[in-house]
């Protein structure tokens, strides 16, 4: 069994779940599924003897978030001074790593239900990882969603442990999903690597050389207080921003998918919330707070410190934080970003 060094990504506002999500008070540290934050149960997938300490990469303003929430969690943190996308966040802990340790990156603001089948599909990419591949997990659609990226599987790879990739595919027209379901060897892009630090050192030095440099330098010019690791934002900044696909996925001629149906949700809409929402009642209404439903159904109500009454209402949302209070067809949940940025 090989022991995974996991890299929580923990950047990022969360705007499609505006107003809860907002700024520093990011997705990721709220409690919408369950009884902890997204970033807490991130951190518990990833305890135990097969894993070492936890590296957190975050911006500044979420270090005193990440401190709260870890508790006891011993982890350590690498500190972005600014923004520049998933290629530069996972070139910082892969510039600091030895060239044999293997880095598993993971969303920080995700739900998984099927934690074991998650563990499994660590150990088959694992096994690649070895042989120098750079492993992607592919979710295994139940629906045509024009919402994800897809992987196309090729070839199989050695004692069924995954699958070459033949390509990715942009989100997707709602036709060209139907047909890739329909077709099967397509799964969701979930933003979850495995690989050998060296072998993606070599990638980024070959595939985005001006992004892994930035990384590189601000990591040796860093700046250490106490578990958290600053990196230079003189050098930081001169990372192009990037997402790791476009950087170095999609044009690495080693790249594997691992497909794995382990119930999974990116928890990317206020509608997502609501059909993960374990606290539905028989009139399959999600409601937290001071709230009273009067013949409505399928509702998601967060009252915040409010009193929220609806009446005669079917499939909506009503979000309190604060003063701003978002109300809306949950199938129009998509649509926040309009009000967030409105907002702000």
């Amino acid at each position: 069994m090989s022991i995974i060094q996991p890299v929580i990504l923990c950047g990022g506002a969360g705007t499609r779940l505006w107003p809860a999500s907002r700024g520093a008070h990011a997705k990721q540290f709220l409690d919408l599924v369950g009884n902890k934050s997204l970033f807490a149960q991130t951190l518990a997938r990833v305890q135990g003897d097969r894993f070492s300490r936890p590296i957190v990469v975050c911006g500044e303003a979420h270090v005193d978030y990440v401190r709260e929430q870890a508790k006891d969690t011993d982890l350590s943190m690498l500190v972005e001074p600014m923004p520049r996308n998933t290629a530069a966040a996972i070139a910082l802990p892969v510039a600091q790593a030895g060239d044999d340790e293997l880095l598993l990156i993971m969303p920080s603001d995700h739900a998984i239900a099927d934690v074991p089948a998650f563990h499994a599909a660590i150990e088959k990419g694992a096994a690649l990882a070895r042989e120098d591949w750079l492993v992607t997990f592919g979710i295994e659609p139940d629906r045509p969603d024009t919402g994800f990226g897809y992987i196309a599987s090729g070839a199989p790879l050695a004692a069924s442990t995954g699958f070459a990739v033949a390509r990715f595919v942009e989100k997707p027209p709602r036709e060209d999903a139907e047909a890739m379901l329909a077709a099967g060897g397509y799964s969701w892009n979930a933003g979850i690597f495995l690989f050998r630090a060296g072998r993606m050192r070599d990638a980024m030095r070959r595939h985005c050389p001006a992004i892994y440099a930035a990384a590189e330098e601000a990591i040796a010019a860093a700046r250490v207080d106490g578990n958290a690791v600053h990196a230079d934002p003189a050098r930081f900044a001169n990372a192009p921003a990037d997402s790791i696909d476009y950087a170095v996925m999609e044009k690495d001629e080693r790249v594997a998918v691992v497909p794995v149906a382990m119930g999974w949700s990116d928890l990317g809409s206020w509608q997502a919330v609501h059909a993960l929402s374990g606290k539905q009642d028989m009139a399959a209404n999600a409601a937290s707070g001071d709230v009273f439903l009067y013949e409505s159904r399928g509702c998601l109500v967060r009252a915040g410190e409010r009193r929220v009454s609806l009446l005669g209402m079917e499939d909506v949302a009503v979000i309190v934080d604060g003063d701003d209070i978002l109300v809306m067809p949950l199938a129009r949940s998509q649509d926040v970003r309009a009000a967030a940025s409105a907002r702000t």
